[in-house]
């Protein structure tokens, strides 16, 4: 599993980015949209920060700022660590576990291309899980 490569488990993801001029209100809703939990924040087309839920609950909610005024460039990680597509997954497990941190920005030329996780490790096991439960329910259902 940490072998899988970071290209294939970005392969079908939409980029998802703001400017630093993007308010915290309109980053969550745009996050509770995608479904995701953290945001690149660019520059020029260039990664400039990361935005997460972490960055919402203890640089914002937590110090009492409004998220409607509050933007972007205030609040984000600025210069986050970034890896490369060619690298495999396991690489970015060892960098979020250093680092202490769950999102790694995928860019190619500083330019972000994808985003992993610590949430991408469980990709394969949970869909192995969740048909191994169907199974044992149509099973159940067949018996009962």
């Amino acid at each position: 599993m940490p072998h899988r490569m970071i290209e294939t488990l970005i392969q079908n993801q939409r980029i998802v980015t703001l400017q630093m001029t993007s308010t915290v209100a309109e980053t969550a809703r745009l996050m509770q949209q995608c479904k995701i939990g953290a945001i690149m924040v660019v520059a020029q087309g260039r990664l400039s920060g990361i935005f997460t839920e972490r960055d919402a609950l203890f640089r914002v909610l937590a110090q009492g700022r409004d998220p409607q005024t509050t933007i972007l460039g205030e609040v984000m990680t600025r210069d986050p660590q970034s890896i490369t597509k060619d690298k495999p997954f396991g690489h970015a497990l060892h960098m979020m576990y250093e680092g202490g941190f769950r999102h790694v920005p995928v860019v190619e030329d500083g330019v972000p291309i994808g985003i992993v996780s610590a949430r991408d490790v469980l990709g394969p096991e949970l869909e192995e899980f969740a048909c191994d439960l169907q199974r044992r329910e149509h099973i159940a259902e067949s018996l009962g």
